[in-house]
């Protein structure tokens, strides 16, 4: 980065506990007499702002790494935490049996780091609204800071329900002390974001330019699958149908054809960016471990948290921190026709299966337990990432033999197929089985290994009811999206999370957690926390 598009530091709200950081006044207004350099300079900035953004995205714990898997993921019946039984033990009861606490490392990181991407987003705005331009250029930039404010609230409301709404950038401390907001206010500015994102933001990355490190930015279809699920969330079904339809119509998007291919994250990064891929968080890393390019750099624990994990095992098997594993529950529960389930879940103790299902032909030691005897701790692993541990990507990387990670994996955030079965679930309740079925049929074609018609593997759905076209769909869901973190927030707004998750412990409070109480009390009693803690 030049000393002409440095990003401007800003001070993070007192809620969140961080501490404050220096800050560069920004100009409040251009004047009538700027120079043609001086808006090339606070474009400058502006990229700039918009690259930080996305490096939070990238490399900060509650969107890449393990508090993102605790409250995405854990909380489901499909997965657990994994790695070992000393590694993060406070994760099992906080998380798989609905123990909240006010007060962990991970559950405050959560809050602070959606947080500070929030008065990033806010303070790009600003510095937008200062330079007052309408070139495309600007415009892009902007889109991307509605989107991640968007994102990062989106999250927070989902976690826990009313939070302040910080929508304006601040250089007094004070100013960053606010009351929860209700539900509605928080989906209301997330509207006013998409809705703004949607317009502003291009149709296709290559808007951005045409060096590889830009497919990864922020386009339309980002903005409207992002919007989608929020009025997923709030059963708007008409919305949701609307905005996915714009999805599909765009023609920008495509179901690749072999499901383990979306995850491929090899030497020739086969996987990244595909048709399917809406928008992921781009992680490139070079030979020898180097980051490539300026916005798509390395970032280590989203890869690096949910591979295997060595313990007794020998030490080519130090491949992660073996976080985010599948559960007996899911095992069980998963017919062994459906071929995704190899593609999703890997064995202690058996061949991998080779490149056709996601494997490189491997063979993994046994599971052991107690730990020792040269095994492993658990019996599953997260195979969806799994596939980018390649021998021919470790020794590219450099990432071998004692030197666990996978810091080269990207995180599929929004993919194609969510778009479809969200269109299938929104068209069912509203009655419209043919649309339903029509798309449901698109992803078990995929599933059996065939885009085109005359599959044999997975039968058709048949259904007389929509009751039962609603139990398919979330059938579908489950399979198709198992350890990706959909299924926690899809069983709480299915009104499904107390019958399905009630025998860990969950009760209906469980939806929302509490707020971190370092937040309350740094914002002197402004700040209160939620119902029924």
């Amino acid at each position: 980065m030049t000393n002409k598009t440095k990003l401007l530091t800003i001070p993070v709200a007192i809620v969140l506990g961080i501490g404050i950081f220096g800050c560069k006044k920004f100009l409040d207004r251009k004047p009538l007499t700027a120079t043609l350099g001086d808006v090339q300079k606070e474009q400058g900035a502006l990229e700039a702002q918009s690259l930080g953004l996305y490096n939070t995205l990238r490399t900060y714990a509650g969107f890449s790494s393990l508090p993102w898997i605790d409250f995405n993921s854990i909380r489901d019946d499909d997965a657990s935490k994994g790695s070992d039984a000393n590694d993060g033990k406070e994760i099992i009861a906080e998380f798989e049996t609905f123990q909240y606490t006010k007060d962990d490392w991970a559950t405050d990181t959560y809050w602070n780091d959606h947080f500070y991407m929030i008065n990033l987003a806010n303070a790009e705005i600003h510095t937008g609204d200062s330079l007052k331009a309408t070139d495309p250029a600007t415009l892009r930039q902007l889109g991307e800071a509605h989107f991640f404010r968007a994102y990062a609230f989106f999250d927070l409301v989902k976690a826990y329900g009313e939070v302040p709404l910080i929508n304006y950038y601040y250089t007094n401390p004070a100013d960053g002390i606010r009351p929860k907001a209700t539900v509605d206010e928080i989906y209301a500015q997330i509207d006013a974001d998409l809705d703004t994102a949607s317009i502003w933001l291009p149709l296709d990355a290559s808007a951005y330019g045409n060096s590889g490190t830009m497919r990864g930015r922020l386009t339309q279809g980002a903005a409207n699958t992002l919007w989608a699920q929020t009025y997923m969330m709030r059963q708007n079904w008409g919305r949701a149908i609307g905005l996915c339809n714009m999805v599909i119509t765009s023609g920008q998007y495509s179901l690749l054809e072999n499901f383990p291919d979306i995850w491929k994250d090899g030497v020739n990064g086969a996987g990244k960016n595909s048709s399917e891929s809406i928008f992921e968080m781009n992680a490139y890393v070079g030979a020898n471990g180097q980051a490539v390019g300026a916005q798509n750099q390395g970032q280590d624990g989203w890869g690096t948290s949910q591979q295997v994990r060595q313990n007794g095992a020998p030490i080519e098997w130090n491949l992660g921190w073996g976080w985010n594993a599948p559960t007996q529950n899911l095992v069980d529960a998963w017919d062994n026709s459906d071929p995704r389930k190899s593609m999703t879940i890997l064995y202690s103790g058996q061949y991998d299966g080779g490149t056709a299902t996601g494997g490189w032909g491997g063979t993994l030691p046994p599971y052991t337990d107690p730990l020792g005897g040269g095994g492993l701790a658990q019996k599953y692993w997260n195979k969806k990432l799994y596939t980018g541990n390649s021998p021919e990507m470790r020794a590219y990387t450099g990432f071998i033999n004692g030197s666990g990670g996978a810091p080269w994996i990207d995180h599929r955030i929004l993919r194609y197929a969510d778009v479809i079965l969200m269109l299938a679930e929104a068209a069912n309740e509203s009655g419209d089985t043919a649309t339903a079925v029509a798309n449901l049929e698109l992803i078990r074609n995929r599933a059996s290994g065939n885009l085109g018609a005359g599959r044999t593997i997975l039968p058709v759905v048949h259904f007389i009811s929509k009751a039962q076209m609603r139990t398919a769909i979330k059938n579908e869901r489950r399979w198709e999206f198992a350890m990706e973190g959909y299924r926690f927030y899809d069983l709480v707004r299915w009104g499904d999370a107390v019958s399905v998750l009630g025998s860990l412990g969950y009760t209906a409070r469980n939806q929302y957690y509490p707020i971190p109480q370092p937040a309350i009390d740094i914002s002197g009693g402004k700040l209160v926390q939620n119902p029924n803690y």
